[in-house]
């Protein structure tokens, strides 16, 4: 699927069609967002030095919850392209944020096609 959606506490924010190509300066713009983040990253309480595509995914999905909550239409369009650029197999990013402010993150991924073997119908003579 070429569509990534973000649903923030239950509604529908944002897709981003992954067919759609970035123009140079976007796709420069995410490279030094990695570059950043190879300096290492805060999730939660946890500092992590090396982050891995995953670890990086979780903290820009936690930017983009900030960036919807306060109407940054930019920040929500950087930080979604960087996860389906990044993360190709995610389809859905689902953000919920808690009664005591927590914020809760669901990556729901491509799910994998089942083998289906089509058989023809028996032919009927009359």
């Amino acid at each position: 699927m070429t569509i990534l959606t973000v649903i923030y506490n239950g509604v529908p924010q944002l897709e981003y069609d992954r067919d759609k190509p970035l123009e140079d300066h976007q796709l420069l713009y995410l490279q030094k967002m990695d570059e950043k983040m190879n300096t290492g990253i805060s999730i939660g309480d946890q500092h992590i030095s090396n982050p891995d595509i995953s670890q990086r995914a979780q903290f820009v999905a936690a930017n983009l919850a900030h960036a919807i909550e306060t109407d940054n239409e930019i920040s929500m369009a950087a930080l979604c392209s960087y996860i389906a650029i990044r993360m190709p197999e995610i389809q859905q990013v689902s953000i919920d944020k808690q009664d005591n402010g927590e914020i809760e993150i669901d990556f729901r991924f491509e799910a994998a096609t089942p083998n289906v073997a089509f058989v023809a119908p028996p032919t009927r003579l009359s």
